[in-house]
């Protein structure tokens, strides 16, 4: 019986280990987070992932992107994109008329948003692999929400990148966020230009692997 269990497992673990790693893309709103993952899909896929915009929450639901391969140094990783909305303490509808969004529908946007947070933390607990944290590099990273989700990840067991985006701008600052994290690396790109996209796809597939 215990030759016969310890087969079982063996096989379970090998059939597991096929299967792509659920990768969740976190972050604050308009850090980029989309912006990266239709980044990811299209040179690995060709598809994108969801539509990007300046407008705040435009992600209001999770979105998924399955059977991503990322192809380094003779070696690949198999994973899964989750694209989950941006994450904050409050939804508020007028962010929305701020960009000639009529009322109704700036209401209609706050409360997807909403719950589009709800369904981000659930999938954090729930039901991804590891991080990738999305902050932008031209504004402060020390925020009650960042340091709320760096600490459920932790708490989760969860191998997380963070990803400082948004270095074409002029006033960027890596530095400034491997201050606010020093005890996760922190890897610069902008997602928008594809700059330094090679250390990217290093780096996720040593730590999704």
């Amino acid at each position: 019986m215990g030759l016969l269990t310890s087969i079982r497992s063996s096989i379970s673990e090998l059939f597991a280990a096929d299967e792509p790693k659920r990768i969740g893309i976190y972050g604050p709103p308009n850090a980029g987070k989309t912006t990266l993952a239709n980044r990811i899909a299209r040179d690995w896929t060709g598809d994108a992932v969801g539509p990007e915009s300046h407008v705040p929450h435009e992600t209001r639901r999770a979105r998924r992107k399955e059977n991503v391969e990322i192809k380094r140094n003779g070696s690949s990783v198999n994973i899964d994109i989750v694209d989950t909305p941006g994450v904050t303490t409050k939804v508020d509808y007028t962010e929305f008329l701020e960009h000639d969004i009529e009322e109704d529908d700036a209401i209609r946007r706050s409360r997807e948003a909403t719950e589009g947070v709800a369904e981000a933390m659930h999938w954090l607990r729930e039901d991804v692999d590891g991080v990738i944290y999305v902050l932008d590099a031209t504004t402060d990273p020390f925020t009650q929400v960042n340091t709320m989700l760096i600490g459920i990840i932790e708490s989760q067991d969860l191998p997380v990148l963070i990803f400082a985006n948004k270095i074409d701008l002029e006033d960027a600052s890596v530095q400034r966020i491997r201050n606010a994290f020093p005890q996760h690396e922190t890897v610069p790109l902008s997602a928008l230009e594809g700059d330094n996209m090679d250390e990217v796809y290093d780096k996720i597939a040593e730590y999704f692997r």
